[in-house]
């Protein structure tokens, strides 16, 4: 493939016809060669055969069924504010999967990063920080063309499956990304990792659909928490209100469950 417009946003663009792991590769090859891989150098591949998910969880693609990109964001702040680009990747995939998904309404983030379409998973993103602290490899993938028999679980859906009308170009579908990518990150390196001053916290906030919901917090250690998640802080943290008196507890990492409860 030759990501013809993906490539105007991102010079340092390789494609590999397969990877065990795009995150994997991508950071090895930038801790090996770091004069070599700059600021939004990118790995992306449609055939990811030992992909990751959060928590460990395996992040599998079929051949030419979905997209699996890695990025590299050197930004120029401190790295106090990295904690923001997993959550600003995962506003720039669900701004896309909406602008490939016009008609739909039910596009949202789930925190930290998946987008979800009427509640079902479309999109996870991983990121991992380099060694040295100097950048963060943000991993991303995307159901493309997967029928429902070739998804792992009933939790999951592809652009196919909710009704993408147009013709699917992976390329497009990854210049998207890129484009809201690179803007979302700009403006938070203008800010100098701010993320409220640069509008990131209020975005997030506003795509997020954990706001207002019942929730189970499954945190490190086995530690949980159940009750409505109200809000997201100024570190990006989400907050939790539980029990009578609605005390609230801010969960940095954890496994997020959205529960229905009965009326």
């Amino acid at each position: 493939m030759d990501f013809v417009q993906s490539r105007q946003l991102a010079p340092n663009l390789v494609y590999v016809a397969e990877a065990g792991s795009t995150n994997t590769d991508l950071v090895s090859a930038a801790v090996a060669h770091p004069s070599d891989f700059d600021h939004f150098s990118v790995l992306v591949t449609d055939n990811q055969t030992a992909g990751r998910g959060r928590i460990g969880r395996e992040w599998v693609t079929p051949p030419g069924a979905s997209l699996a990109v890695s990025v590299l964001l050197r930004p120029k702040f401190a790295a106090t504010a990295f904690g923001w680009l997993p959550l600003l990747a995962g506003l720039a995939m669900s701004r896309t999967v909406q602008r490939l998904l016009p008609e739909r309404k039910d596009v949202g983030l789930k925190w930290p990063n998946d987008v979800l379409v009427a509640g079902q998973k479309i999109s996870g993103v991983l990121s991992e920080l380099l060694p040295d602290l100097s950048g963060v490899v943000v991993g991303a993938g995307l159901n493309v063309l997967q029928t429902a028999e070739q998804l792992p679980v009933d939790t999951a859906t592809s652009l196919f499956l909710a009704g993408l009308k147009t013709e699917i170009n992976l390329d497009g579908a990854l210049a998207i990304y890129l484009t809201e990518l690179r803007e979302l990150s700009a403006d938070l390196e203008a800010a100098g990792g701010d993320a409220v001053a640069s509008g990131l916290r209020d975005a997030v906030i506003q795509n997020c659909v954990t706001i207002g919901q019942t929730v189970r917090a499954i945190m490190p250690g086995d530690s949980e928490v159940v009750g409505t998640a109200v809000a997201i802080d100024n570190s990006g943290r989400l907050l939790i209100s539980s029990g009578l008196s609605g005390q609230l507890t801010a969960v940095a990492a954890g496994d997020i469950v959205h529960l229905r409860l009965a009326n």
